[in-house]
């Protein structure tokens, strides 16, 4: 049988190939034709220089593409070992999200399906707790991917860990945090977006005797938008407040309602329902982050968002391209008859 030194020495007759795409297709054949299976040990850096005539940077080069794409692994003073056959993937991408709810998963899906069939795609959740933001950022750096597209955490430590990657490895999405230096991000923005969404509402909103916003401080909501509301209230000189909970059965006709969180916007609807009170007339209803069932439910609600969908689809170009990219993505208003 063969040796991979040869598989890749067979390619020295084809004059387009440069000696790393020699070592990369090398190895991709010699795991194809089954010479080496995943868990077979493979030479040493040393060893590929002397059996092949490379010099240290193209072995190395070559290696760590293959890591990249997902097809080796390195062990702690183990060495390099055969992690997968599938060598048509190209490219091997960790994922670590907040959580699955309904518009993390339309970025999801958009992400992936950008991706295409040839790219690995691990993921990963953190759930907005810096301890499993840790654990599960320990998990993915410790496999090498070859690209890790992560939504921070708005806390200390999230830098520290973030700057560890290359990079060139890393690409933030949906929330910003700084970064020494330069790093790619397709992120949204929220204390000016909100801000200018609040502004564009204003007249409606003072038709009504005063606005409620729901907010709790240990959930996920980003506090710029906090901001954003109390200034707008006080510009304005509108009557508003913020309550930590909608408390059900204690909707008032004449309010407007920020509410986010979606068991207290049901909660909020089927107390319309029962005390016979219609959303857009005899009350206000605003809500962050658009989804499908929001155009359906009470006749309409009005959102403002990111199109989670254009977010996936544009972070999965910026993986494949790897050229730079910062980019914060538009934040539209969606009006429909709530408000």
């Amino acid at each position: 049988m063969k040796t991979i030194f040869e598989k890749i020495q067979e390619l020295d007759d084809v004059p387009s190939y440069s000696k790393h795409e020699r070592f990369v297709q090398g190895f991709i054949n010699a795991i194809n034709e089954k010479i080496v299976c995943v868990g077979n040990p493979l030479p040493s850096v040393n060893a590929m220089i002397s059996g092949l005539g490379y010099a240290r940077e193209t072995v190395i080069k070559g290696y760590r593409e293959l890591q990249n794409r997902g097809l080796i692994e390195s062990k702690n003073r183990l060495g390099y070992f055969v992690s997968d056959d599938n060598t048509r993937q190209s490219l091997k991408v960790a994922l670590l999200m907040y959580t699955i709810d309904t518009f993390q998963e339309q970025f999801y899906r958009s992400f992936r399906n950008e991706l295409g069939p040839n790219v690995h795609l691990d993921v990963f959740f953190h759930h907005g707790n810096i301890e499993v933001f840790e654990t599960m950022f320990s998990l993915v750096k410790n496999r090498h991917y070859g690209m890790y597209v992560i939504s921070p955490i708005h806390h200390p430590r999230t830098r520290e860990l973030l700057n560890t990657i290359p990079r060139q490895k890393l690409l933030m999405f949906d929330r910003y945090e700084p970064l020494d230096g330069d790093f790619n991000y397709v992120v949204q923005e929220f204390e000016k977006a909100s801000y200018a969404v609040f502004e564009q509402l204003g007249d409606v909103i003072k038709k009504f005797d005063r606005i409620v916003f729901f907010h709790n401080p240990d959930s996920l909501f980003p506090p710029e938008i906090v901001s954003s509301f109390q200034r707008f209230i006080k510009k304005h000189h509108i009557k508003g407040k913020i309550l930590r909970e909608y408390k059900p059965g204690s909707v008032e006709k004449g309010v407007v309602y920020y509410v986010n969180e979606n068991a207290e916007l049901w909660n909020l609807l089927k107390d319309c329902n029962a005390k016979k009170i219609k959303p857009g007339e005899d009350i206000g209803i605003l809500s962050h982050n658009d989804e499908p069932v929001k155009e359906l439910v009470g006749n309409g609600i009005t959102t403002y968002s990111v199109s989670f969908s254009d977010m996936g689809k544009r972070a999965a170009q910026a993986v494949l391209s790897r050229e730079p990219v910062h980019e914060v993505m538009p934040t539209t208003l969606i009006r429909r008859n709530s408000l």
